[in-house]
């Protein structure tokens, strides 16, 4: 290759030259405080949850130590996986350190040689690279085209039948549109095929109806970083789904566990979420969502597609320029011709502050 340096430098003019240059720019700010943070609900910044991380501090010390399997697992870690499952109505639970470690381990692990992955083309990096790395052979279909999906399931009906499993996200991160759950569901239960469900951005649906699933095998992927304001990630699903994912994926086997701080952040927000506080968090971001985007918008994430990559970083500088934080999203993040401001909703939101933003996004419009 030669000197790495050099290749270096010509990569990054590489990107430079594209237009597509990225800094990391700190924001000491809390997340309500822009229209770019995933924190939901404000639950990072609730006091019964600040409280348990410190408390976890004070007990256990800032990090796990080692992995779950070797001495790094502690009862906050086996805590917060009872009551994940139980909110998911799932036998069991494992926690992950991230959400995109879950997707990797998920997929690696039911994905071995010889089966099959069906993959939205919408879906989050983190299952792109989850399909990449597990050894089935994978198709992508058309953004929650049923129909397609449809075809490449009958395809491999032929005898012998391979393993097949279709994942999508349920919230796609950078449209806030939905999948159909239900009759992605009846697919997968017609043709035998797991359905793994990413339900990072779900935090005001979709949520499968009681007996939805049922009938069909699948998996629940989580993440904590977003409606529960901590990070980590998770996967539900039945006993023997989970004991599978123990002893087969490694982004569970060779890593650190999470830090029970941010375990017991977690748990002390499901909590939350799980009460009538919860209750009222959730209308009021909904509130939010309609005022910005209207009554039929189903997630906190408002796209403004504007196409020109430079039109949407001029969007956004605009925007900053009156004190608030929208960020310009580009390829390769969304596709060519797609570039846009991504709007993302939270219940600590104010009225004042989603009135300020409603108002500036009329003012772009031509």
């Amino acid at each position: 290759m030669g000197d790495w340096t050099d290749w270096a430098d010509d990569e990054c003019r590489r990107v430079a030259d594209a237009g597509r240059w990225r800094a990391v720019r700190d924001h000491d700010v809390v997340p309500s405080a822009t229209f770019a943070s995933n924190d939901y609900l404000g639950l990072s910044q609730h006091p019964a949850v600040v409280a348990a991380a410190h408390a976890a501090l004070d007990r256990y010390g800032a990090g796990a130590g080692s992995a779950r399997l070797v001495a790094g697992s502690r009862t906050v870690h086996s805590e917060l996986e009872a009551e994940l499952a139980d909110w998911k109505g799932a036998e069991a639970a494992l926690l992950f350190p991230t959400g995109y470690a879950a997707n990797l381990g998920v997929l690696t692990s039911f994905g071995p040689g010889g089966a099959r992955i069906l993959s939205d083309e919408r879906n989050h990096a983190s299952i792109v690279d989850g399909c990449r790395l597990a050894r089935a052979d994978v198709e992508v279909y058309d953004h929650a085209d049923l129909s397609h999906l449809a075809a490449l399931l009958a395809a491999g009906d032929h005898a012998p039948r391979r393993p097949t499993v279709v994942v999508t996200d349920t919230v796609f991160s950078m449209d806030g549109d939905l999948a159909p759950v239900d009759k992605l569901a009846r697919l997968c239960a017609d043709h035998g095929a797991l359905l793994v469900l990413d339900e990072a951005h779900a935090v005001l649906g979709p949520t499968p109806a009681p007996g939805e699933l049922d009938g069909v095998e699948h998996l629940r992927v989580g993440t904590l970083s977003k409606t529960l304001g901590s990070v980590g990630g998770f996967a539900a699903g039945s006993r023997r789904f989970v004991d599978l994912l123990v002893n087969r994926a490694r982004t569970f086997i060779f890593t650190t566990a999470p830090a029970p701080a941010d375990a017991a952040a977690a748990l002390a927000a499901l909590r939350v979420l799980r009460s009538a506080e919860g209750d009222l968090l959730l209308a009021r971001l909904r509130r939010h969502v309609t005022a910005v985007a209207g009554p039929s918008h189903p997630s906190p994430i408002v796209p403004v597609i504007l196409g020109d990559e430079q039109a949407a970083l001029d969007a956004s500088a605009s925007l900053a320029a009156r004190g608030l934080v929208v960020p310009a999203i580009r390829p390769p993040t969304v596709a060519p011709g797609t570039s846009r401001l991504r709007v993302s909703l939270s219940a600590a939101h104010t009225d004042d502050q989603v009135a300020r933003l409603t108002e500036a996004l009329r003012a772009l419009a031509p």
